[in-house]
C-alpha cells in the first residue's frame, strides 16, 4: 500500500473509506508510532510507553468505528472519543493529524509555548479534542455526562472512553462506573489500556486490580476482553459493544507498554521519560 502523506487526502480517507483493511490500518498505526516517538523526542518531554500501547485502539476507532468528520469537528451527531488517560495526548494528536484535523507539521510543536498541542489535551484550543485532561480518573465521569446528554437530547451518538489500567486506582472511576450502570447507558463504551504498568511500576505491585473483569461485571458492565494490538479482535469487540442494550460496555484491551519499539516494550522506564536523540533514531529504524 502506498503511504498517503497529503493532509487533504487523509481527510477524504476518513470520510469516504468505509471499511479500511487490516493492512491499511497497520500501515497507519506504524506511521502513528513514528509520529509519537518523533514528537516526544523533539519535545524532550512526554509519555512514550502509554502512547505506544494504545495505538491500535485509537487508530481502529478513528478509521473504522467513530462517526466523525475533520471538516466539521463540532457536528452535533458525531461520536465522541474521550481520552481519559490524558498523558497519552501525543497518540491522539498523531491520529487526529492522520485524519486531517490539522497538519503533520503541527505535531512538531508538541509541548512548546503557545502550541495547541500541550502535554495534556485542551478542548478549547485543539480541533477534535473532546475533553481537557489533567488529573487521572475524571474521563469516565465526563463521558457519563456526555452520554446522558445524548440521551436527553434524543441524539444517537456513542461515547468511547480510553482509560489506563493504573488510572483505575482512582475511586472516581468506580463512582462513574456505578452510575453508568444505574442509568443503563448502553451508548457508553469504555476501553481499558491494560498494559500492566503505571508511573510507579507494575500495577500488580502498586495496586493489584485482579480480578479486573469481575470487578466491572459486579458494577453492572458488559465485559469484553481482547488483544489490544489485534485489529480484527478490536473491530469485533466494537461491533459487539454496539449490540449491547441496557448496560454500558467495557473492553479490556491487553497491550504492551511501548509496543512497537523493542527496547521500550514492557519497560517501565519509558512511562514518562522521553527518548534521547539516539533512541529516537533507533526506534524509527525499527518502525520503517
Amino acid at each position: 500500500m502506498t503511504e498517503i502523506s497529503d493532509v487533504s487526502i487523509q481527510t477524504e480517507r476518513v470520510i469516504e473509506m468505509k471499511s479500511p483493511s487490516v493492512a491499511d490500518m497497520e500501515t497507519i498505526a506504524k506511521r502513528v508510532r513514528r509520529h509519537v516517538v518523533s514528537m516526544i523526542g523533539r519535545a524532550g518531554s512526554g509519555h512514550t510507553g502509554g502512547s505506544l500501547s494504545a495505538v491500535e485502539i485509537v487508530t481502529n476507532l478513528y478509521f473504522q468505528v467513530l462517526r466523525h468528520n475533520p471538516k466539521q469537528p463540532d457536528r452535533p451527531d458525531r461520536d465522541r472519543f474521550i481520552l481519559s488517560k490524558g498523558h497519552a495526548a501525543p497518540l491522539l494528536y498523531a491520529v487526529l493529524a492522520e485524519c486531517g484535523y490539522f497538519s503533520f507539521e503541527e505535531l512538531t510543536s508538541l509541548r512548546q509555548l503557545n502550541s495547541r498541542l500541550q502535554g495534556h489535551t485542551d478542548r478549547t484550543r485543539t480541533a477534535g479534542v473532546e475533553m481537557s485532561a489533567g488529573s487521572l480518573g475524571q474521563g469516565l465521569s465526563f463521558s457519563l455526562g456526555v452520554a446522558l446528554a445524548g440521551r436527553l437530547n434524543a441524539q444517537s451518538y456513542r461515547v468511547y472512553t480510553l482509560l489506563g489500567d493504573g488510572e483505575c486506582d482512582e475511586g472516581q472511576v468506580w463512582e462513574a462506573a456505578m452510575a453508568a450502570a444505574h442509568f443503563k447507558l448502553d451508548n457508553l463504551i469504555a476501553i481499558i489500556d491494560r498494559n500492566n504498568q503505571q508511573i510507579d511500576g507494575w500495577t500488580r505491585d502498586v495496586m493489584d486490580l485482579e480480578p479486573f473483569d469481575s470487578k466491572w461485571q459486579a458494577f453492572g458492565w458488559h465485559v469484553i476482553k481482547v488483544d489490544g494490538h489485534d485489529f480484527t479482535q478490536l473491530a469485533d469487540a466494537f461491533d459487539r459493544a454496539r449490540l449491547i442494550k441496557g448496560q454500558p460496555t467495557v473492553i479490556i484491551a491487553h497491550t504492551l507498554k511501548g509496543k512497537g519499539v523493542s527496547f521500550m516494550e514492557n519497560n517501565p522506564h519509558f512511562h514518562g521519560i522521553p527518548p534521547t536523540a539516539e533512541e529516537v533514531e533507533l526506534a524509527l529504524k525499527e518502525l520503517t
